[in-house]
């Protein structure tokens, strides 16, 4: 009988690289055990089979960035219908172009940093990274926001003026933003300094009723075609 051993030890073996290598391996995907991906150097094996794949690269594993369409219904955070449960291997879009290898960690400890009401719709980033977690928490005054609002209701007189700058509640001003109809129903939203939840009573003030939101861009990151329940990789050369 063979006595099992780590996975990252048969490695070392098998290629003859350092432990540390055997684990950049390991962890980026390129290994099998009896034809199936194993990311965990711990992973016990004795008999298996064991393969490197042959284009296997020593590349350190970077955090993950994810961008979801979020549908009506779902809660952005750990809500009794949370949006995560819609990031698994089967969601990811087809025609995602990130260039990222998929791994299974990167569907793991995923944070949403940014907030989507569980009534709107759009871009919703989950990501592993603290530094995009920073800069959609603590930095996000100077990221510029797009939504499409669908509204009823007959807009006061002077009121898209309004809408873009004029607006007080609770004696405070709201930052200028720009707010430009898009179609008869339809008004585009584009913001830094407001939050997402203050569009619908700045839209009531002026007599209009919120119908829908969703949520089109988060700083240069456009939600653009993915489907929606679908998502996508953020691509290493993408900046929010």
């Amino acid at each position: 009988m063979t006595e099992p051993v780590r996975l990252a030890k048969r490695v070392v073996a098998l290629t003859q690289c350092s432990r540390r290598e055997a684990e950049q391996y390991i962890e980026g995907g390129w290994v099998r055990v009896a034809g199936a991906v194993v990311e965990e150097p711990q992973f016990m094996v004795d008999t298996q089979t064991v393969e490197l794949d042959p284009e296997a690269k020593l590349i350190p594993t970077e955090p993950a960035t994810l961008i979801l369409h979020k549908p009506v219904g779902y809660d952005s955070g750990h809500g009794a219908n949370p949006a995560s449960a819609l990031v698994t291997p089967d969601t990811q879009w087809a025609d995602d172009g990130s260039g990222v290898r998929p791994l299974r960690r990167h569907l793991h400890r995923l944070g949403s940093p940014l907030a989507l009401a569980r009534e709107a719709s759009g871009l919703l980033v989950f990501t592993q990274d603290w530094r995009v977690t920073r800069k959609l928490t603590e930095d996000i005054n100077q990221i510029e926001q797009e939504y499409l609002v669908e509204v009823s209701g007959e807009l006061a007189p002077e009121g898209l003026a309004l809408l873009n700058h004029g607006l007080r509640f609770n004696n405070y001003a709201m930052p200028p933003i720009k707010v430009s109809w898009q179609s008869e129903q339809r008004l585009r939203f584009a913001f830094k300094r407001l939050q997402a939840s203050q569009i619908t009573p700045m839209c009531e003030a002026v007599g209009l009723k919120v119908l829908a939101l969703k949520c089109l861009r988060v700083g240069r990151i456009p939600l653009s075609k993915v489907p929606p329940g679908q998502w996508r990789y953020l691509a290493p050369q993408e900046r929010i």
